[in-house]
């Protein structure tokens, strides 16, 4: 009876550790998808115009098929190699993290010149997104465009995640974690963006309605949705600049030079010394603001270089073994 009673006991030690592991996992997954949070507002905000131009009844289609390869992309490429690094060269996941940062302040620059008249064509995305017609040729076309972009945003996401997870986790808790993230938020953005894609079409169903309650929704969504994706654009853009300013100056404070990320201390700590009535919020939107200017110079500069070196170096080596990879390589007619 007594081995009975000590067998039990075991069996409920093992469980509570199991538990506490379930809540660990859960809480750390949570902490780094919420910090990776501000490299996807933009894939939002960008990702429905890949299904502009086609049958209404083809939109949730592309949708589906974009959501699948940006899972590939996170679960059956970038985590392996995610993995691979955490356990082989720790040390580089600071610089590739930094890379990810300098490509957000890019694309994130890159918007607000081209909002501001300045059109620097250093990618193809307009391309795959412009509506040339329709067909199923143009429909993988626009599909293989989308999965490319998501691949460098899932990088970055899953960079920013790795980043927060304790080193001494051990590797299987790093590749839950790391899953959950990813799976996560593929689901949110996707999810959001089929949403998206449907509500004018729910908005006009509704405005077609008899109840005038109704229509007057309806009427109210298909006015609303064009707003709301400025809005949309502007915040992402925003995000995009600010995370990217704020990855590579703490990057550069971990490799030593100290100057950018001290001095922004200063002025935000001056900052909640002048606003004493909430120090806690001027601190956080001087840091904010000063990252984003940061970043914002940045993504200026790397404009250029990216359009002329970048670019077609990419074009001639990464991205062609990404699309062998996935299988993308298009039939021969």
């Amino acid at each position: 009876m007594s081995g009975l009673i000590a067998l039990l006991d075991d069996v409920a030690g093992i469980a509570k550790i199991a538990a506490a592991s379930v809540d660990d996992v859960a809480g750390q997954a949570a902490k780094a998808g919420a910090k990776a949070a501000g490299a996807v507002i933009d894939d939002a905000a960008v990702t429905p115009k890949y299904v502009h131009g086609f049958d209404a009844s083809r939109e949730l289609p592309i949708v589906w098929k974009i959501a699948r390869g940006s899972v590939f992309n996170k679960l059956v490429i970038l985590l392996p190699i995610a993995l691979l690094l955490s356990a082989f060269a720790p040390w580089a996941i600071s610089p590739l993290l930094m890379l990810g940062g300098a490509y957000l302040c890019f694309e994130g620059a890159e918007k607000v010149a081209h909002a501001l008249g300045h059109h620097s064509d250093t990618h193809d995305s307009d391309r795959h997104i412009r509506p040339e017609g329709g067909g199923a040729a143009l429909e993988e076309t626009r599909v293989a465009g989308a999965i490319k972009t998501d691949f460098i945003l899932s990088a970055e996401i899953m960079t920013i995640a790795l980043s927060t997870i304790p080193a001494d986790d051990s590797l299987w808790m790093k590749g839950v974690i790391l899953a959950l993230v990813g799976i996560a938020i593929t689901v949110a953005v996707y999810g959001f963006v089929a949403l998206v894609v449907k509500a004018d079409d729910a908005g006009l169903h509704l405005a077609t309605q008899r109840s005038g309650l109704l229509a007057a929704m309806g009427r109210g969504i298909v006015r609303f949705m064009p707003g709301f994706m400025s809005v949309l654009t502007v915040v992402g853009t925003a995000a995009m600049i600010w995370v990217g300013g704020q990855i590579i100056i703490h990057g550069l404070h971990e490799l030593g030079w100290h100057a950018p990320y001290d001095w922004i201390r200063q002025m935000a700590e001056a900052a909640a010394i002048a606003l004493p009535q909430m120090p806690g919020v001027a601190n956080w939107v001087t840091t904010a603001f000063f990252d984003g200017i940061f970043g914002l110079l940045l993504g200026l500069v790397l404009i250029p270089l990216v359009k002329h070196v970048i670019n077609p170096v990419l074009g001639a080596t990464i991205l062609p073994l990404i699309s062998a990879l996935r299988g993308d390589k298009k039939r021969a007619d």
